[in-house]
This record gives structure tokens, C-alpha cells and sequence, in this order.
């Protein structure tokens, strides 16, 4: 068994990068040239090869955002921005044999903050395990998912999400450069949470991912339609006249301050969804799913048992939804209370309705798609709470509280011994054991994960589900049929009721 050194050769140069006890680790990789002046709204290019040997020791840049909304939800500060973001970070185990499998992660934050060097997604913990851990920058915002007719009319392919470009971009990376640092190629993970469970689905449907990742892991991906490509293209020109240039030319929008789109107003500020109608998503996401035309490969998906936490940041009131069914649609309202017997309140059942809605149902429209093309589908249910923490996470897990469980950064993110206690460490170790077994064994023959409990996937004729955390305690069940009548029905109706108007 070799230690390799940490100077490794690229294709587009040689990297030289940090050494933390046993894992090596290479910060601020480009991946792309930098999108900016004749650039911005282009599909991304090839990274610039370098002379000598270039030092890959810090994080970049991260896009355009706002870094207070970062910092109180998005998972840390995301430090300095620039357009010039399209880099990569590198976690892989000093000690290595054989090739790797890969794990590469799309950060959340609703397309519009994030960064793939916050403290959540330090990738030591999961190398130490034995895998090649990949995170990542993209365009955020108005620079990541933008459309005008200025755009449409430039030559080449019609392109509206350049943030999903970047992504298929850095996969591409990957496949031309992993062996480098010890990963295998043909065993490449695609994870992500939230807007990066929704990256993930998007590129199960686009034809432009095909063949560029092999497994896929979707962390409370949401059931929010696309963004329709007439609305897109009716919002740029709305903005691009909000900012005094009605009529404009392309020249004239890539000449626009990268800083101002990101403090822009509602209703100027992008939505958390990617926009249907380009070369990357000619069919909407959730369509092809229905249709079961996703790409081949294992997925792992789940959702929290408090994701209704994330509802107050888009305005959502979840009382106000049922009282809404109430004045609508009388039927639905009693139908939905037989589902959800014993919740009387109407905070209370809004908070469960809107979370199963948006997000649980999610999982089951994915399990049955995999049974449509003989995939193998493991669900999950989170709903551990750290043991200090239950008076404030009252009702389960928030959105995005599994990542840094997914991670083992727990105790990295959150030092205090007071917060953290050994039973949680314990319990964060043992969930990102079964995400690096999914990585590294998941397949159309192998469709057990070992672990605290044995972890079969839902394979056809079988609807079943991993709860992680059992009413907010250490704990994993395997149940059959999880809220099943309750997701019938939801995905039945979910592609008419489900928006954030």
C-alpha cells in the first residue's frame, strides 16, 4: 500500500494540495474558465492550462449571493464572490490500492446561495471511509438560470440553466481526471439536498448528463414544477427593464454588475426551480420521472420529518393552506383529515400536508419510476434531533439537518460538548456509513446495504422505507408501505396544487 504525494498531474497541469492527517485534499480546482464578460449566459469552457505547479490550498470564490441568507441558512459563510467561481474541491484517503468509488456533492440553497467549501461539507469524514469526495461551485441566481429573447437570438443551442451546465461541466472534469487522485470513473455518486437533490433529478432527465455519473442520492428534493421557458423569458425582460435597459441587446445584459442581481427584489429575484424549455431540460423533470425515462442507475432518496421548516422562508402559511381547502375544496379537506388522523389543528396539519406534499411524495414518485425500469430505489425518513436539541426542533428534523449526519461533520459544525453529545456522534458515523455503502456496493445485483439494521431497497412489488431517528431518537426501522395512501393520493394531485404561488 502506497502514500501518494499530494502533487498531482491534471489535464490541464500539475496541483499540489493540503495533507490533513490521513487524507489529502486539493481546494479551488477550476473546472471551467471563468464566465464572465463575452462569457457570462454561455455554456461553460474547458478550464486554461498552467505552466508549473499550482498550489490548490484555498477555496475559491464563491457566486454571487447574499452572505447573511448564507450564513443563517445556508450552512456558513461562502467568504468572497465572483463570477469567476467554476471551481472544485478534492478530499481522497492518503492510503489507497485499488480505484475509489467517488462522491460528488451539489451544495443546497435554492439556487440562489451556497458554496462547496462551507463547514457542512468537509469531506474528510467520508474519505476516511475509503472514498473520493468531490464539492463544487456553480452560478447561482439571475448568472446560473437566466433567459431573454436578446439570449434566444445568439447562435448555438438555447440555453437557459448554466448553473445544471456547470454541474454536467465538473462531472465532465471528473471523468477526465479523478483517476488522479484515486477515484474510479465508472463509480462516480451524484448527491445533493435540496436545490442540489434538484440539480441531481434534473440531470437524471437531461440528455446532456447521460453516462456522467452512475448513482444518484436525492436529499429532500422538492416536487416544485419548472419554470415554464415563456414565464423565464418574460421575467428577463421584466428585469432587464427594472434596471433600465428595455429592449436590451446581449452585450448590453452581460454588461450588467455581476453585484446586482443578487439584492434584487421580489418579483425579480429567481425561484428555487430550474427553467424547462432549453438543451439541458427539453422535458420537465418531474415529467420524465412520471414517465419513467430517467437515466438507469441506483438512487437513494429521502426527506425530513420537519421540511415544513423551510416553508416560512418562502412565505408559505401553513395555517392559511388548509383554510384555503376549507373555502375551495370542502371534499379534499375531509379526504385530507382522513389521512392524518388525530391532527385537529390547522398549523399543525398545514405543517404535515405541505411537507408531504412538496417533499415525502417526492420519494414515492421516484420509487415507482425505478420500479418502472427495474432500478433499485432506497428510501429514507429522517427524523433524528441531537439530544439537546429536541426543545427546539419541536417537530423532527428541519430541512437540511441530515447533512451534517450525511457528512460526519457534526461535530466539526457544532464543537460545543453541550450540543453535541457521543450518542449523536455515534449516530452521525452511522448514517454516513450506509451513504458510502450505497457508493460504493449499491447496484441492480446488489440491492442490500448493511448497517445498524439491514437496508433493503424498495425493488418492484416492494414499497419500503429506512426511517433514520425514530420520533427524534437514535434509532432505524425498515417499514413497508411508509404513509402510502397519503402519497397515492398527493401524487395524484401534486402536479396541479404544488407551487409557491
Amino acid at each position: 500500500m502506497q502514500t501518494p504525494s499530494t502533487r498531482v498531474e491534471t489535464q490541464q497541469g500539475t496541483l499540489s494540495g493540503l495533507v490533513d492527517e490521513d487524507v489529502h485534499l486539493w481546494r479551488g480546482i477550476p473546472y471551467g474558465r471563468a464566465p464572465i464578460g463575452s462569457l457570462r449566459w454561455r455554456a461553460p469552457q474547458p478550464p486554461a492550462p498552467w505552466v508549473g505547479i499550482r498550489q490548490a490550498d484555498t477555496f475559491s470564490a464563491s457566486s454571487w449571493q447574499n452572505s447573511e441568507y448564507c450564513q443563517e441558512l445556508g450552512g456558513g459563510d461562502p467568504g468572497r464572490f465572483s463570477e469567476d467561481c467554476l471551481y472544485l474541491n478534492i478530499w481522497s484517503p492518503a492510503e489507497r490500492t485499488a480505484a475509489l468509488p467517488v462522491m460528488v456533492w451539489l451544495h443546497g440553497g435554492g439556487f440562489t446561495i451556497g458554496a462547496g467549501g462551507l463547514p457542512p461539507y468537509d469531506g474528510k469524514a467520508l474519505a476516511q471511509r475509503g472514498v473520493v469526495v468531490v464539492t463544487l461551485n456553480y452560478r447561482l441566481g439571475h448568472l446560473g438560470f437566466f433567459a431573454h429573447p436578446a439570449l434566444d437570438e445568439e447562435e448555438g443551442e438555447r440555453l437557459y440553466n448554466f448553473g445544471l451546465m456547470d454541474q454536467i461541466a465538473a462531472l465532465r472534469w471528473v471523468q477526465n481526471n479523478i483517476a488522479a487522485f484515486g477515484g474510479d470513473r465508472d463509480n462516480v455518486t451524484l448527491m445533493g439536498e435540496s436545490a442540489g437533490a434538484r440539480s441531481v433529478l434534473s440531470l437524471m432527465a437531461s440528455p446532456k448528463a447521460s453516462g456522467l455519473f452512475q448513482k444518484a442520492i436525492i436529499q429532500s428534493g422538492y416536487t416544485l414544477p419548472d419554470l415554464p421557458r415563456e414565464t423565464a423569458l418574460a421575467r428577463g425582460e421584466h428585469l432587464a427593464a427594472h434596471l433600465n435597459l428595455p429592449n436590451a441587446s446581449a452585450q448590453r445584459l452581460r454588461e450588467i454588475p455581476a453585484e446586482l442581481f443578487w439584492s434584487l427584489p421580489a418579483p425579480y429575484n429567481t425561484g428555487p426551480a430550474p427553467i424547462v424549455g432549453d438543451a439541458v431540460l427539453p422535458q420537465p423533470m418531474l415529467d420524465v420521472f412520471f414517465a419513467g425515462k430517467q437515466h438507469a442507475m441506483p438512487v437513494l432518496i429521502g426527506s425530513n420529518s420537519d421540511e415544513a421548516s423551510v416553508m416560512a422562508v418562502f412565505g408559505v402559511d401553513l395555517a392559511g393552506q388548509i383554510q384555503k381547502l376549507r373555502r375551495e375544496r370542502r371534499l379534499g379537506l375531509g379526504l385530507i383529515k382522513l389521512l392524518y388522523p388525530g391532527v385537529k389543528d390547522d398549523v399543525e396539519l398545514g405543517r404535515q400536508v405541505c411537507r408531504d406534499m412538496a417533499f415525502t411524495t417526492l420519494g414515492y414518485v421516484v420509487m415507482q419510476a425505478q420500479q418502472r425500469i427495474n432500478q433499485p430505489c432506497w428510501r429514507y425518513w429522517f427524523d433524528y434531533v441531537a439530544e439537546a436539541e429536541h426543545e427546539t426542533y419541536l417537530h423532527g428534523a428541519w430541512h437540511g439537518n441530515e447533512v451534517p449526519y450525511v457528512f460526519d461533520t457534526l461535530g466539526q459544525i457544532s464543537p460545543s460538548r453541550d450540543y453535541v453529545t457521543e450518542s449523536d456522534l455515534a449516530f452521525a458515523g452511522q448514517v454516513a456509513d450506509y451513504w458510502v455503502s450505497f457508493a460504493r456496493d449499491a447496484s441492480i445485483n446488489h440491492t442490500v446495504l448493511s448497517g445498524p439494521v439491514r437496508w433493503p431497497a424498495a425493488v418492484r412489488g416492494r414499497d419500503r422505507l429506512l426511517r433514520i431517528g425514530i420520533h427524534k431518537q437514535a434509532g432505524f426501522k425498515v417499514e413497508n408501505r411508509f404513509m402510502r395512501a397519503r402519497l397515492a393520493l398527493f401524487k395524484r394531485v401534486m402536479k396541479h396544487h404544488v407551487s409557491l404561488d
